[in-house]
């Protein structure tokens, strides 16, 4: 079992965000985000392991948020579970760090049928973008996932199969739809469309180092959605 994660990368990726000010208030909230999300999840009768998952991504998440190495011991240490319950929810530290890195995400909804499918994609991709707030999902989280995610490619393998890609399901499922009701070209590669149009949010994000909240990124981002839609027109 893996029992490390990457604790530096690449200054091309982001600037240094260990402060120890900043990574302090940080494992603060991520305690508390990984808390509420467990809360959410919770109901009456459920089983005390989903209380153990939620302590351990917790845990997982204010190391991260301190810029620290993640390993089985740390993990230990903080979450108060033991090596056994930890093996048996997370085989490997990729796979929980992957988990950890999700915590304040969500899987959207299924869109429903628009009478106007251009606008209820943009609408709600640029609502979602919206959404990711300081409270929910924290910019620096999001720093941190870019780097980590960049300096391990299992991790961003995991990563990947395990969340990105069922995050995508719902607008992948909408551009069918289009593609079958004939406003949309019927050669369109829809994963390729997707790629398209998430590159844009992250050029803006992760190139041109803009915050999830800032206006003039939205703009420009709401163009180039604008654009892109223009090209898979039928």
């Amino acid at each position: 079992m893996t029992t490390t994660a990457p604790a530096s990368a690449p200054a091309s990726i982001e600037t240094d965000v260990g402060a120890s000010a900043r990574s302090a208030g940080s494992a603060a909230s991520a305690a508390s985000a990984a808390s509420a999300d467990l809360d959410t999840r919770r109901g009456p009768g459920r089983p005390r392991t989903e209380e153990l998952d939620g302590q351990i991504l917790a845990a997982t998440l204010a190391i991260i948020d301190a810029d620290e190495a993640v390993t089985v011991s740390r993990v230990v240490e903080r979450s108060g579970v033991s090596r056994a319950a930890l093996y048996r929810r997370w085989p490997s530290m990729t796979l929980l760090i992957a988990a950890a890195l999700d915590v304040g995400r969500t899987i959207p909804p299924t869109l429903g049928k628009p009478g106007d499918l251009r606008a209820g994609i943009v609408d709600f991709l640029m609502g979602a973008s919206a959404d990711l707030d300081e409270t929910s999902y924290p910019d620096q989280r999001f720093r941190q996932r870019i780097r980590l995610v960049m300096s391990d490619r299992e991790l961003q393998q995991a990563y990947w199969e395990s969340h990105v890609s069922v995050r995508r399901r719902p607008i992948e499922n909408a551009l069918r739809a289009g593609i079958a009701e004939g406003s949309l070209r019927a050669d369109l590669d829809v994963e390729a469309c997707f790629d398209l149009i998430a590159g844009i949010f992250y050029y803006q994000l992760v190139v041109r180092g803009c915050r999830f909240d800032d206006p003039a990124a939205r703009a420009r981002c709401r163009a180039g959605l604008e654009v892109a839609w223009r090209g898979m027109e039928a």
